[in-house]
């Protein structure tokens, strides 16, 4: 990204913004079958973009069911194929969020989903709500799935929406790509896209 992207194109941030951080779970940092390989690259990144504003900040944890057979329609052919991250099988600590991430937990917030996206249930679009947030800025993973779920229903809720580039990853650098200019040439009069350094620097 060059120095003249990396600004934020609709000014500075206002006072009535969260830090939405998607997914950072143990079970996509460690060795299990959704190992996202490069969330330890992205880590200190999105660390900082979480500490920086603990209690402004949202974590999202995507939670598998116990059995396939618990999940409905596609999802039950999903976790048939993934029987081995259903909670019958995966150790259920492997849910939490990475550390050091949990240690700031409280101040900041956790938002459970049993799908891609963190918006179904509203529990997330009431707490935003009454943290009186109009823009979210977004981290997390995968940039392709989960991200992507996030990202798009923020748009849907009229939350501006500023994605931070190096603290975002995927299990697949060619879709990681494909979506980063997704954003820039189909989103980009709702979606902004910069670097952690710049959100530290202007998230006052």
């Amino acid at each position: 990204m060059s120095r003249k992207q990396n600004r934020l194109k609709f000014g500075a941030l206002d006072g009535g913004c969260a830090h939405v951080c998607v997914d950072m779970q143990r079970m996509f940092a460690e060795e299990t079958d959704w190992k996202t390989p490069w969330m330890s690259r992205v880590l200190p990144n999105v660390t900082a973009v979480a500490a920086h504003r603990p209690a402004d900040t949202v974590f999202t944890r995507f939670i598998p069911p116990r059995h396939a057979e618990d999940a409905r329609g596609t999802w039950r052919r999903y976790y048939e194929r993934w029987s081995s991250m259903t909670l019958e099988h995966l150790d259920p600590t492997m849910v939490g969020l990475v550390e050091p991430l949990a240690a700031l937990v409280p101040p900041a917030a956790v938002v459970d989903k049993s799908v891609y996206s963190p918006w179904m249930t509203g529990t997330l679009h009431h707490r935003l709500r009454r943290m009186e947030a109009t823009t979210v800025i977004i981290t997390g993973c995968e940039t392709d799935v989960c991200v992507l779920a996030t990202v798009l229903g923020a748009v849907d809720r009229g939350y501006r929406v500023v994605i931070v580039t190096d603290a975002l990853c995927s299990s697949s650098d060619e879709t990681h790509d494909a979506l980063m200019t997704l954003y820039d040439r189909r989103y980009g009069a709702q979606v902004e896209a910069v670097t952690t350094d710049i959100i530290l620097d202007v998230w006052n």
